[in-house]
This record gives C-alpha cells, sequence and structure tokens, in this order.
C-alpha cells in the first residue's frame, strides 16, 4: 500500500529491515513502494537508503518487516579492542538523551568474540565510556524495557551497529489478545497471503482459521489499514533524532486512509475451525483490530464445511502438521479430507496451504501450481498454491491393490477371530511388496508398522507408498486417525524392540482366548504382545493343569496368563526388565491371579538359570534374537549360544517334564547333535504354532518341543 504522498525531509539516511526468511524479495518490493532507494537483499533481511520519512512508513506499512533499523556503523573487528573502538567512534550523544536507559542485544561470532553476552558488553562500554565523558555523567541500563535499544551483528570479521526503530518487532501488530497453539506470525501471515494472489476483493476462506491471524491480516489489507496503526509505541520515539511533527502526520495520513478504508472494504472473510475455545479468541483479535465486522466465524468440523459464497475466491490455510510420528494418522486424513472437500466443493476456487510437511500436502493429492520456500521461525515450509479446475472429479481410490488385499483379509479373519475369542490379530503383513508394512487391529484400533524399504527404493518414493497405504487403511476399515497408531521397524537388536517412545501411558484390554490381558499401543515399539505366540500361549494353558510353571525371558508374562488359567500349580516368572515384570503381574491380577503360588524375579536370565535351584514340569523360553543389555555380563545370540541356554534350562527340567523353546531368528537351525550330547531330544512344532494370521510368514518364529531323551 503506497501511502498518497512523501513529506521531504533533510538527508538520505542508511536503513536495514529484518524479516523472516522467504520473505526479502517481498520485503524488497514493499519498501520500494514506500520510497525506498538502493534497495539490496541479503538473508532475512533487506538494506535501504531514505530520508526519515521513508523510515516512518516502513515501521507503520511493512507487513512484511521484524524491524527497522538506522545504521549507525559498519566496521572489521579483529578482536574485542577493534569493537570496542569502534562503536566508542559513534557519535552517541546524538542518539541517546541524558537520563534515558539503553540496551545492547549482540547476535554472531568469530574466532576474536564467541559469547554474546561478552560482545554485548563491550558495546555497552563504549556507550557508557563516551557519554560519562561528554556528559560527566552514566547512563544507566534497562535490559527489559529500555528508551534505546542497539542491535550489533557479527559476521565473520565484520561487525554492524544499527539502532531500532521498532521497538517491539513489528509482526507484533497490537491486536492478538489471545492465541491458539504455534500461531503464525503476523507478517508471515501476510507474506502467505501476499503470495497466494489474493486481490484483497474476492471472497476468502480459512477452514482452520485457529486464532484468527491469516484473516485478521487480510481484513487490514482489504480495508487499507497499515498494520502499524494499532501500535501505541515505537522505538524511535524515545531517540533524539525524532521528528513528533513527521510522525504525527504520517500517523494521520494512515488514519484517514483506515476510515475510509473499512467503509469501502469488498472483501468477504470466513473463518472456520472446530474449536470453539479458539474461535473466540479469534474473534477477541478481530475485535482489538477493529475488523470483526469483515469477518464472519462459523464453528465446526472440518468434514462439515461447504462452501459460503456463489462467487470464486481464496482458501488460504495453515493446516496443522504434526512433529511426531504418532500425530501422523490423524493429520493424514484430516488433509485426504480438505483435499476432498475442496474438489468437491470449492470448484474454481484458489487455494494457498503453507505446511513443513510436504508430505502432508500431497494428501491433498491436488497438483500445484507454484510452490515458495517459507520460514516459520526455524520451520523449513512450503507453501503451495492451487487452482481448483471447475470440472474437478473425486480423486481416485488411493493404493488400490493395497485396498482390495486388505478387505479381501478382513473378510477371511474377521470371523475366524470372533470364532476363536480374539480381538486383536494381524491383518496385513506386506502381502504387497510395494507396500511393506505390517497391519494389526486391536479392538477398534489399528497398529501400522512400517518395516525399513530396500536400499533400491528412493527414500520419498517409500514415504509416499506408506503415506498411501495408512490412508487407505482408514478408508478401508473406517478407522478414524485418532485410532491409528504409526510405527517405523527396522531391524532390532536385542531388547531395542522394547526402548520406550512415548509416554501416554494410555492401557487396553485385550482378549485372547479365555484370557485378559493389558496392551500399551503407543508407549512402545512393542505392544506388550507378540500376536504370532497366540497358539503358543494357548498350547501352554492347555499343557499346565497341575504343573509347576516357568516362563523366562517373560516380557509381559502374557504366557505365564494362560498357564495360570490352564490350572498350573505354581508359575514364575523371570525377565530382566523392572517395567515389564510389573506389567506381567498386572496381567496375572487382571485375571485374579494372585498369592504366593505366583512368583516374579527380576534377574538377568541366563544369571538367574545359573544359580537357581529350582525345578519345573513345564517351561517357557523365547529368548531374545541377540542381546548386549549393559545388565548382562554377555551378549547372547540366539543361533550361537543356543545349545548353552537349552543346557542351563534342562537342569531345571525336571524327568518326565517339557520345554517349550521359541525364537524369531529367520533360518535357525536347531544344533540336533549338541542337543543329543545333553541327552535332549527336540520336535520342530513350528508350523503348528503358526497362527491363521501369520499364514503368509511362515518364519515370523521358530517353535521346539524339548524333553529328556529316554521320556
Amino acid at each position: 500500500m503506497r501511502p498518497s504522498h512523501f513529506l521531504p525531509c533533510v538527508i538520505m539516511l542508511p536503513f536495514f529491515a529484518t524479516c523472516p526468511k522467504g520473505l526479502e524479495s517481498l520485503l524488497s518490493d514493499e519498501l520500494q513502494t514506500l520510497g525506498a532507494s538502493q534497495v539490496q537483499e541479503t538473508v532475512a533481511g533487506v538494506s535501504f537508503q531514505g530520508k526519515l520519512d521513508v523510515a516512518y512508513r516502513a515501521c507503520l506499512w511493512s507487513r512484511l518487516a521484524s524491524r527497522i533499523m538506522l545504521q549507525l556503523a559498519d566496521f572489521p573487528m579483529r578482536d574485542d579492542m577493534d569493537l570496542y573502538l569502534g562503536a566508542s567512534n559513534i557519535e552517541w550523544e546524538k542518539h541517546i538523551q541524558e537520563g534515558q536507559t539503553f540496551a545492547v542485544d549482540f547476535s554472531g561470532s568469530n574466532r576474536a568474540i564467541t559469547n554474546t553476552q561478552y560482545g554485548a558488553l563491550k558495546i555497552k562500554d563504549a556507550i557508557v565510556d563516551r557519554l560519562s565523558k561528554r556528559r560527566g555523567e552514566r547512563p544507566n541500563v534497562d535490559k527489559r524495557y529500555p528508551d534505546i535499544r542497539i542491535l550489533a551483528h557479527l559476521k565473520r570479521e565484520r561487525v554492524s551497529i544499527t539502532l531500532d526503530l521498532s521497538g517491539p518487532a513489528l509482526h507484533q501488530r497490537g491486536y492478538r489478545q489471545q492465541a491458539g497453539e504455534a500461531p503464525l506470525k503476523e507478517n508471515l501471515a501476510a507474506a502467505i497471503l501476499l503470495r497466494s494472489g489474493w486481490d484483497a476483493k474476492r471472497p476468502l476462506l480459512d477452514p482452520m482459521c485457529g486464532s484468527g491471524t491469516l484473516l485478521i491480516e487480510a481484513a487490514l489489507m482489504a480495508a487499507d489499514q497499515a498494520p502499524g496503526l494499532l501500535r501505541p509505541r515505537f522505538g524511535f520515539m524515545a531517540w533524539s533524532g525524532h521528528d513528533r511533527e513527521l510522525w504525527q502526520s504520517l500517523h494521520a495520513e494512515a488514519t484517514v486512509r483506515a476510515t475510509r478504508g473499512m467503509n469501502k472494504a469488498e472483501a468477504v472473510i470466513y473463518g472456520f475451525d472446530q474449536d470453539r475455545r479458539v474461535l473466540e479468541f479469534a474473534r477477541e483479535n478481530a475485535g482489538a483490530a477493529g475488523v470483526e465486522h469483515l469477518i464472519n466465524f462459523t464453528q465446526g468440523a472440518l468434514s462439515e464445511l461447504t462452501n459460503p459464497s456463489e462467487q470464486p475466491g481464496w482458501v488460504i490455510s495453515n493446516p496443522p502438521y504434526g512433529e511426531r510420528l504418532s500425530e501422523f494418522p490423524s493429520l493424514l486424513g484430516l488433509h485426504q479430507g480438505l483435499g476432498d472437500t475442496l474438489r468437491a466443493q470449492f470448484k474454481g476456487w484458489h487455494v494457498s496451504l503453507i505446511s513443513s510437511s510436504p508430505e502432508l500436502l500431497s494428501c491433498l493429492r491436488l497438483r500445484p501450481e507454484k510452490t515458495y520456500k517459507l520460514f516459520n521461525g526455524a520451520l523449513a515450509c512450503e507453501l503451495r498454491n492451487y487452482a481448483i479446475a471447475e470440472d474437478a472429479k473425486p480423486a481416485r481410490p488411493l493404493a488400490e491393490d493395497f485396498a482390495n488385499r486388505l478387505a479381501k483379509n478382513i473378510k477371511a479373519l474377521d470371523k475366524w477371530a470372533r470364532t476363536e475369542g480374539i480381538d486383536c490379530y494381524r491383518l496385513y503383513d506386506a502381502d504387497l511388496p510395494e507396500y511393506n508394512a505390517a497391519i494389526d487391529r486391536y479392538q477398534d484400533h489399528l497398529v501400522i508398522q512400517e518395516y525399513a524399504a530396500p536400499k533400491s527404493v528412493p527414500e520419498h518414493k517409500a514415504r509416499a507408498r506408506f503415506f498411501d497405504l495408512v490412508q487407505a487403511a482408514m478408508t478401508v476399515t473406517g478407522v478414524p486417525g485418532s485410532k491409528v497408531v504409526l510405527k517405523v521397524r527396522a531391524r532390532q537388536k536385542g531388547r531395542e524392540q522394547y526402548e520406550k517412545l512415548d509416554k501416554r501411558e494410555q492401557w487396553m484390554e485385550v482378549q485372547e482366548h479365555n484370557a485378559r490381558l493389558l496392551v500399551n499401543l503407543h508407549d512402545y515399539l512393542d505392544t506388550g504382545l507378540f500376536l504370532d505366540h497366540r497358539p503358543i500361549r494357548k498350547r501352554l494353558g492347555e499343557l499346565s493343569k497341575g504343573k509347576d510353571v516357568l516362563n523366562v525371558f517373560a516380557y509381559t508374562g502374557s504366557a505365564t496368563v494362560h498357564a495360570a488359567l490352564g490350572g498350573a500349580r505354581s508359575t514364575t516368572t523371570v525377565d530382566m526388565s523392572k517395567t515389564y515384570l510389573g506389567w506381567a503381574e498386572r496381567n496375572m491380577q487382571l485375571n485374579g491371579m494372585t498369592g504366593r503360588r505366583h512368583q516374579y524375579v527380576q534377574a538377568d536370565c541366563l544369571n538367574w538359570l545359573a544359580k537357581s535351584g529350582d525345578d519345573f514340569d513345564l517351561i517357557f523360553a523365547d529368548p531374545p534374537t541377540f542381546s548386549n543389555s549393559k545388565r548382562m555380563e554377555d551378549s547372547f545370540d540366539v543361533q550361537r549360544d543356543h545349545l548353552e541356554l537349552l543346557h542351563l534350562l534342562s537342569k531345571h527340567l525336571r524327568k518326565g517334564g517339557l520345554l517349550v523353546f521359541s525364537n524369531n531368528k529367520r533360518n535357525f537351525k536347531m544344533d540336533m547333535d549338541g542337543l543329543a550330547a545333553l541327552g535332549l531330544t527336540a520336535k520342530d512344532i513350528t508350523r503348528a504354532t503358526l497362527p491363521k494370521d501369520f499364514a503368509r510368514n511362515p518364519q515370523i518364529h521358530n517353535c521346539w518341543e524339548i524333553r529328556w531323551s529316554e521320556q
């Protein structure tokens, strides 16, 4: 917005305007419309020259700048003495009045100045010494609310010193009363509006408006109101060089333009959000900005959004983009739904969306006409501009081959699961190579585990396929994103699969045959229940009546629960983890299994087996494939060390007893000769313990029944 006239000032002055990265070219254009000359862009800023009125106009009218600064000095700096002397040469008495306070902010470093506080201290000392010498009075420093703020920036061997004309950063317009989570800064919102191509006349809708920053900035543009008009204070107001009459004239001109603009504004602006509380923040902010009459706010879920205008316009928004994998399913569903709504409801409209997640924007399944790189603070973002065709068709179903396979699997497994009395089972296990993931149902939740893609598949392609799979899975199953849990599974060693991922502490009770078990879908890579071992646990229950049972490497004790429910005389549960042993005890209590006949031992299982004198009728051992835990004296490899382990276990196996030995190492080879030398014999029961939902993966585990040879 170019003011209608320029008031003459005496001399040309050097200035510098800062801005978020990515806005430099926009800011350069804006400053030129405000009368700036000698405009030069640099990273996160623009230098320019102009008379004093140009700086005042920039403070008042710039929608993009963060600060406007008067350049005082720029000089080479090899050491701290150069910094002190260079700052001492500035005529501070012309900028800081007697009795005023000041503060120094310092940024950057080199070999001589490695600490920003030290750099600020040297400049402060130079200012104090010069003013004390000339005035005979030491000026005061006020770091929080100074009258004058000095900014210094060091880059390599050169330092620039400037006077902040803005005061509080210019993006702080003065209208924001309250905000929701992670609101856009006002100057970034203005940049989004400018990059979108919106003409400040046609309709504008933000379907996820939050506390309303985009809408309010749009209303200020439509009303030709200077964004700085609401601010009560600027940094230059305490500066010795401030021209009060010039400023009052420019401020009065802006006030008249705003009054006229408010009455002539043509654009109809719509705000939509599902959060009633945040929408109230938006209304309050709009009221504080004086533009509430230009914005129509509506509360509702995104799925309820409809086109509010007969005239095509712009949809401009900052959709949520989570940083945690656990937030992605809901966000994927949100973006997929937004894309569907835009195609169905907003034909002929322009759309501009900003996000730090290009993958989420790709879930819209719209082809951008233009993409801009912007920064929201330190967060790299993309602003994508789209045009919705007048004849836009619904998007084709995602990952059709995968969706068809998943639907087929569900049809085959759901009835079987109900008959078996189980409500957690595997629906899909990398059935199609290009969709390399596993999907497990836990009642009304899905746990989707992404397997590491082969090196031959580019990472971006594998990521896109995975997101397609997740969206298709939600569509086929009808499970909302809030009940979908995503996990990434690469090759794990030892107990890496048990490491903590989150801290939700959300527990779910599931049914497995006659057992009730607790699972945690969020906090760990595994849920606390190995689904492929279900038939093994059932068999242990059938074998346990009247027997003393040992469950070693017990994890969360689900096998112990089945043994206890099967009528075991006693159970002993051994695991190295206090967390999982406590989980095991909770599982037992959930099934009414308490008392002294059920023992829980926290110990390194190998050490315990070597030292304990107890013996048992039935032993279940499911060791890790590999472990090098700090709490173990040596590493453990199930292929290398299984004979030693079986030897230790056999010392606790009564005559006539049974040892059920399982592991998950692919291509595991039992040393039958070594086993015979120990006086043991083994029967491979892997196929008999492979459940229907894992039939496609016969190498998911190995299972053996081991007895004394003479039995």
